[in-house]
């Protein structure tokens, strides 16, 4: 009898559990339902370093024709870029902008991204907003939608315009200007729930 009483109340632990979770996504999403959406502009730099001991981003794939490709074509990155406040790789360390930039054009340098920035620091610490999109590398100025985030921004939606700061061919960096323009709600995160 006793064999059986033991994976009983573990089974009924687990829908305790559960129900209680579902309970608190409920209270969250009704929560949310009834916040007020707000703009917000955000301004961010990203410290993109492809070289030298200290790299953050890594070729990890290419394609049978990007070594005769003009554009790159088919050659994969990943990202795990320092994002902080200004341009000094020094300032002030906000978090993280992680993911995968793809060479995607047969023509022109342009990559399909998935980037997403996660916050470690400040107001918006455990909280990321991501971005998707074409990104034609080249140009001045660059625009990535805004598909989401978690914590502070979930249901985010906007755009993103990036550039190029500056650029040290010698050091094989640069520094990303990043400005978020976007909708949240207030009381997105789930703290307190």
């Amino acid at each position: 009898m006793e064999k059986t009483k033991t994976p009983l109340l573990l089974i009924i632990s687990c829908l305790l559990t559960a129900a209680a979770a579902a309970d608190s996504e409920a209270i969250w999403f009704e929560n949310i339902c009834q916040g007020k959406e707000n703009l917000l502009k955000l301004n961010l730099y990203v410290q993109d370093i492809r070289g030298g001991p200290s790299a953050t981003v890594y070729r990890v794939a290419e394609a049978s024709i990007t070594s005769n490709s003009p554009s790159n074509f088919g050659m994969i990155h990943v990202v795990d870029n320092l994002v902080t406040a200004e341009p000094d790789i020094n300032s002030a360390a906000v978090g993280r902008a992680q993911g995968l930039a793809t060479f995607a054009d047969l023509q022109t340098w342009a990559t399909a991204e998935n980037i997403n920035f996660v916050f470690t620091a400040g107001e918006f610490n455990g909280s990321t907003i991501t971005t998707i999109g074409r990104n034609p590398v080249v140009s001045p100025e660059r625009e990535l939608a805004v598909a989401g985030g978690t914590g502070a921004f979930r249901f985010a939606r906007g755009y993103a315009i990036t550039s190029t700061y500056s650029d040290d061919a010698v050091a094989d960096s640069s520094v990303l200007q990043y400005t978020f323009y976007m909708t949240r709600y207030d009381g997105a995160s789930r703290a307190g729930v």
